[in-house]
């Protein structure tokens, strides 16, 4: 049993001072005492990171510059295509590894790794299909976060189930190839510590609704099931003309929807659409770097709120991965959307309290996480910064989170937990140089191509 005292942590009822966290030797939360003993640090309950494709790390900064048509997601999606030809499985570990340690410093201390990139660059399965599942697992392990691996399937190029284009011949799978790439991902992530698997079919662009429903099949009762939805206005367009509806109508038309399933984006659906949602118990996963990078569009957060939906954040495209960041871009989105402030706070209350809170409690649903918080049972993933930072001088509970995620850098962040295990001391990953140096050569020889 390990103890751990601090000044102040953030409790699923609040904040409390002077708490002793107990710790059993499997790296969960034995038990939590207020009022204990005098500490100087501050713990808060790590964050879920809901949705994140890795790879995608290694073109962070890479999409900056105009084309000579106007820019969106498509044309971003054309050099991402053109990025991922060069990826060996080495090459996935490797990116994959900095990007979890960066993530873990940063104050995420779970990932769910929406994972799309199966098979050799031309489109045929490795002698073991789960090769690149396999990649990210051991980066997992490598870095120490928790992992909720999502296979990905992918069948088509285009809503109404048109054929693949070029670019995409490293997702495809029939659903024979995906239920054997399943269990190949099962036993990648079965002797990995805190790690679980669900099941991802991409969106209604890459699958029918009758494969989404056979993928939700091949998932254990447990295991979550994610898709992207809703994204983009041309997206919505397209299933309004083939399908007769926009996307997200038809998952809840086929009544798909419930607690298992975290729908990624939603950008351009319904008010309707978003209640009803809701009231079925799925996740919203909102990326807002990735969506704000991107040009998507803003989330109508207030209104999916006030119908009592829950929500998660993912670094998605990993193009800058910070925590705070994540939940600053979202409430700063909506406060652009709707010129007002602290849009998503309760009355009277604190706008960074809503957002870590509930990132913690959606994410974890999403991620099939388990436990909440610093509550007995669950996983000891403590995220600790120090009270006496500059950013923090004088301010304490909901005053110092408030400067945490709107007035603080990334340094703030002093030690991250995962599992009862400390995997960042003073602010640094002990992966991080040579996950660097690695990095550092991969793109070299991509840019160099």
């Amino acid at each position: 049993m390990r103890s751990m005292v601090f000044a102040e942590a953030l409790l699923p009822e609040g904040w409390r001072h002077d708490v002793r966290i107990d710790v059993d030797a499997l790296g969960r939360i034995a038990s939590v005492t207020p009022d204990a003993a005098p500490g100087r640090l501050i713990a808060l309950p790590g964050l879920p990171n809901l949705h994140s494709h890795a790879f995608q790390r290694g073109m962070a900064g890479l999409t900056e510059h105009a084309g000579d048509s106007d820019d969106s997601f498509w044309t971003w999606r054309e050099l991402m295509y053109r990025f991922l030809a060069h990826l060996t499985p080495e090459d996935v570990e490797a990116i994959a590894t900095l990007a979890y340690a960066e993530m873990l410093e940063g104050g995420f201390t779970r990932v769910g790794e929406f994972h799309y990139l199966h098979h050799d660059p031309a489109g045929s399965p490795f002698s073991d299909r789960a090769e690149m599942a396999t990649r990210i697992a051991a980066a997992a392990d490598a870095t120490g976060i928790s992992l909720t691996l999502l296979p990905c399937f992918y069948a088509h190029g285009e809503i109404g189930g048109a054929p693949p284009m070029p670019g995409q011949r490293r997702f495809i799978n029939d659903l024979d190839g995906f239920a054997a790439l399943v269990e190949g991902s099962r036993r990648a992530v079965s002797g990995l510590a805190g790690a679980t698997l669900g099941l991802a079919p991409h969106s209604l662009r890459a699958a029918t609704i009758e494969e989404i429903r056979s993928v939700a099949c091949m998932a254990q009762p447990w295991e979550p099931l994610h898709i992207h939805v809703a994204e983009q206005a041309k997206e919505v367009e397209a299933a309004i003309r083939v399908l007769g509806m926009p996307p997200m109508a038809v998952l809840l038309e086929a009544g798909l929807l419930s607690p298992r399933w975290c729908l990624i984006h939603a950008t351009h659906a319904t008010e309707r659409e978003l209640a009803d949602a809701a009231r079925a118990g799925a996740i919203i996963g909102l990326c807002p770097v990735t969506e704000s990078n991107l040009g998507d569009g803003v989330f109508a957060m207030p209104g999916f709120r006030a119908t009592g939906g829950r929500f998660g954040v993912g670094t998605d495209s990993n193009v800058l991965i910070s925590a705070a960041t994540e939940l600053r871009t979202l409430e700063y989105s909506q406060r652009l959307g709707l010129r007002a402030r602290n849009v998503l706070a309760p009355r009277g209350g604190s706008t960074g309290r809503a957002l870590w809170q509930g990132a913690v409690e959606g994410g974890s649903q999403a991620l099939a996480a388990g436990s909440t918080g610093f509550a007995p049972g669950a996983w000891a993933d403590i995220v600790i910064v120090d009270g006496a930072h500059p950013a923090f001088v004088s301010r304490s509970g909901d005053r110092l989170l408030d400067s945490l995620i709107f007035a603080a850098r990334a340094s703030t962040i002093h030690e991250v937990w995962v599992r009862g295990t400390r995997v960042v001391e003073n602010g640094v990953h002990p992966r991080r140089a040579d996950a660097e140096r690695r990095f550092a050569a991969i793109l070299a020889r991509i840019l160099a191509a």
